[in-house]
């Protein structure tokens, strides 16, 4: 199945001269879902993770889905304000200002191997932020996986010194 078939091109999304990778078009195929999902899995397996943490919002998607199929917990990074117990925060640089990422501060401990899920890869930025959340919390970072990357962003660039996987390029 070309995986790629099911993801949707919006011009001009969220503003003039991006084009947006939508991937509710593949999600609301349950083949095309399912075959994405056993592909995230079959990369993430063998790899001894204990936990799975999706990045708000689309990483929650497969994200919680890989957990429940490896058998692990899910933790979910969020936007500030959106978790109620004492959290840890992250700040990252966006070309346009700074953002910032939470977790909840009992979330991990240092014997838990972490599976990062986003659902896309451009400036990495993000991601950098959340490899940098689990290593305050004494985690390990076994493995990062995106369903989509757009390779002309270079955001790998950032997560050099990790397992990075991706299951479409642009």
């Amino acid at each position: 199945m070309e995986l790629k078939s099911f993801i949707r091109d919006v011009p001009d999304f969220p503003i003039e001269g991006i084009i947006f990778k939508d991937i509710t078009t593949l999600l609301k195929d349950s083949d095309a879902f399912e075959t994405a999902l056993e592909k995230l899995y079959n990369i993430s397996k063998n790899k001894g993770i204990t936990k799975v943490i999706g990045i708000e919002s689309r990483g929650f998607i497969f994200g919680g889905a890989l957990a429940h199929k490896l058998g692990v917990g899910f933790v979910p990074i969020r936007k500030p304000g959106k978790l109620p117990s004492e959290i840890v925060k992250e700040s990252y640089e966006l070309e346009y200002g700074t953002d910032s990422i939470e977790i909840h501060q009992d979330a991990l401990n240092s014997t838990d191997k972490v599976l990062l899920h986003d659902d896309l890869l451009a400036t990495g930025g993000t991601m950098e932020a959340a490899c940098r959340l689990v290593e305050k919390l004494g985690a390990q970072v076994a493995q990062i996986s995106f369903l989509i990357e757009l390779n002309f962003l270079k955001g790998r660039e950032k997560l050099k010194n990790y397992d990075v996987n991706s299951l479409l390029e642009y």
